[in-house]
């Protein structure tokens, strides 16, 4: 295996806070790695790190020369002046420019300027760049290329930093969260294509499916170290699982010995200086070993919830529209008690805006959002909770209740709740501009659920909360005495929790579909199949009767004429195919010409399908 990367003693503090301790690990070409940690551990930084953004404290960091590397920072910096376009092709500025270059001469005419543009355009082989380009960009659902990066939301921004990293068709592509911000065509789109990549990819996502699915190699950072697992997910779950209760056994055994040795070590004070070197520096590795006691904490959410009604959520006739763009139309549905709502749909099809709709944070163009009396929203948005960097954690909480009752009716003070929900007491009275994204979501999260609702309303919940927080929540829902509505691109989230869906396919239409994600995706893909037999035989030409006894019957006049015309237009069509067939493998069309000519090859054939078809029923006669 060929050497990509290979790193040596890295370490890494912020003041106080010790995120490694000399780890060591390396990359080969070819493979797809994961990192894999609990919020606050360090996995954005490391990637940072290695990408040179940050610096480690020491340690070595060698790449293999001359390999190229393409970094997706989990909030990307674009340059806010460039266009889409621009920005996609700021690394590869001499094939924009001959793009341009081409583009201008054949709007001149100058077959001289045109050969020679097209020269170049050969020389930096940037046919399939722009094509390239034009299918990522659609793939990602950008596609005003010449709309300014300044217009675009955040997620639209990570989408086309995601498209530039991916056309550097680099040797090492690091990845931070690259699944956040899309929808979930998106993420099955990218999935297959990191799959089927040559790239050797270093990525930091909680998608559990996407790990399982692309990568084959796991790095855990746990206790300042790393450790390494050569599988999937599936399989680091397993070993890792495996590699903890190896360690309480050795620590057990550690223990038992340790007291033999104990006993040893007291015997007569006065000879201790006498006693075997190594047997004194065994001791203590030994008791080193034997303190061993490593707990796997997580997050254990047992909050208590406010008592549920009979009259839940009704919605009638529901409808929104910003200007021409229709969200909802009237839309009715009455919720029933412990029912575990999916919300899923392209973005910008209107999944936030009927949450906010039902919270009333917004307001209706018409219908009726009827809440029962006891219902208690619990709603953790998309933005998250607006926190001062100057607050102390501790304060955050406060400010939210004193005290907090859980399921079993004890009650807690917040500094005890603080570390139910894995915050240390070295860190209640740290800042919260000193906590990773991660923890900052988890401790939204913990102020959500600490006010006892009885009806969640959760909007992307899974971005930043690491995987072992996700496991507990996903827990927590499932056993949760009230109602849920959650917006997610996490399948495997959607999956573990959901009853079944409100699939929003924009301009209003939503439909209930009774079951989780991989259940609709297995219905869509079982009509797309069905839908393309019936295509298929309807292209099948119904047999003709022949006709019976002595009798031959005739074309008719009109028929002749039809025969006739069929001719000419058969030898017409014949021509333009052929025109379109050495146009298309030419490579002297643009972007644009390409997608035309395409379309129009795909409908001639149908049409010189259909034609040759009544042809030889005609001729037979």
């Amino acid at each position: 295996m060929i050497s990509f990367l290979q790193v040596e003693g890295l370490t890494k503090s912020f003041g106080d806070l010790e995120l490694y301790d000399d780890l060591k690990f390396g990359i080969d070409q070819g493979q797809k790695v994961a990192i894999v940690a609990k919020n606050g551990a360090g996995k954005t930084t490391l990637l940072n790190i290695l990408a040179g953004v940050d610096s480690a404290d020491k340690g070595s960091i060698v790449f293999r020369k001359d390999i190229k590397i393409s970094f997706l920072a989990q909030e990307p910096i674009l340059d806010k002046k460039n266009t889409i376009i621009e920005e996609v092709y700021a690394s590869s500025k001499d094939i924009l420019t001959a793009i341009n270059d081409y583009h201008k001469a054949i709007e001149s005419g100058d077959n001289a300027t045109i050969e020679k543009s097209m020269a170049v355009m050969d020389h930096l082989n940037a046919w399939d760049f722009e094509t390239k380009a034009n299918q990522i960009l659609s793939r990602l659902k950008i596609y005003d290329v010449n709309q300014k990066i300044s217009e675009l939301s955040g997620g639209q921004q990570k989408r086309v930093a995601m498209a530039s990293v991916i056309l550097k068709n680099p040797d090492l592509l690091i990845l931070d969260e690259p699944t956040n911000h899309l929808d979930l065509d998106m993420i099955e789109w990218l999935e297959e294509y990191l799959h089927s990549s040559n790239c050797t990819l270093l990525m930091v996502t909680h998608d559990r499916y996407f790990l399982d699915r692309v990568c084959n190699l796991i790095l855990e950072i746990d206790d300042k170290q790393i450790y390494t697992y050569k599988g999937n997910y599936s399989y680091f779950l397993e070993k890792r699982a495996e590699r903890l209760e190896i360690a309480r056994l050795g620590a057990e055994k550690a223990r038992n010995l340790m007291r033999t040795e104990q006993e040893w070590m007291r015997r007569m004070p006065k000879a201790r200086g006498t006693k075997a070197k190594y047997r004194v520096d065994q001791f203590h590795e030994l008791k080193k070993e034997a303190s061993y006691r490593k707990v796997e904490k997580s997050v254990n959410i047992n909050v208590q919830q406010s008592r549920l009604g009979k009259k839940i959520l009704e919605i009638s006739e529901l409808s929104k529209s910003f200007g021409d763009k229709v969200i909802l139309k009237d839309f009715s549905y009455k919720f029933s008690r412990f029912e575990k709502v999916g919300i899923i749909g392209d973005n910008g099809t209107g999944k936030s805006t009927f949450v906010n709709l039902i919270t009333g944070n917004l307001e209706s163009d018409g219908g009726v959002v009827d809440v029962g009396q006891t219902i208690k929203f619990g709603y953790y948005n998309q933005k998250g909770l607006d926190f001062n960097p100057k607050d102390k954690v501790i304060d955050v909480v406060r400010e939210v209740a004193e005290v907090v009752t859980l399921s079993d009716g004890t009650e807690m003070s917040v500094t005890q709740f603080l570390n139910y929900f894995l915050f240390p007491p070295d860190t209640h009275h740290a800042y919260v501009e000193k906590l990773s994204g991660g923890e900052k979501r988890r401790l939204y999260l913990l102020t959500v659920l600490m006010q006892n609702p009885n009806f969640l309303i959760l909007d992307e919940p899974t971005n930043d909360l690491d995987i072992m927080t996700l496991n507990v929540l996903e827990e927590y829902l499932e056993v949760f005495g009230g109602c849920v509505i959650i917006v997610s691109h996490d399948r495997f989230f959607m999956d573990k929790v959901v009853d079944h869906l409100f699939v929003f396919n924009g301009d209003g239409d939503v439909k209930d579909f009774p079951g989780n994600y991989t259940q609709y995706r297995d219905y869509v893909e079982v009509k797309e199949e069905e839908r393309k037999r019936e295509e298929a035989k309807s292209k099948v030409p119904k047999e003709t009767k022949k006709p019976t006894g002595n009798r031959q019957r005739k074309l008719t006049f009109k028929e002749k004429k039809e025969l006739e015309e069929l001719e000419i237009d058969i030898e017409r069509m014949e021509k333009r195919k052929k025109e379109l067939e050495e146009a298309l493998a030419s490579g002297n069309l643009s972007s644009e010409e390409l997608v035309e000519q395409s379309k129009e090859y795909q409908q001639l054939e149908e049409e010189l399908d259909e034609k040759s078809m009544r042809w030889l029923e005609l001729s037979e006669i």
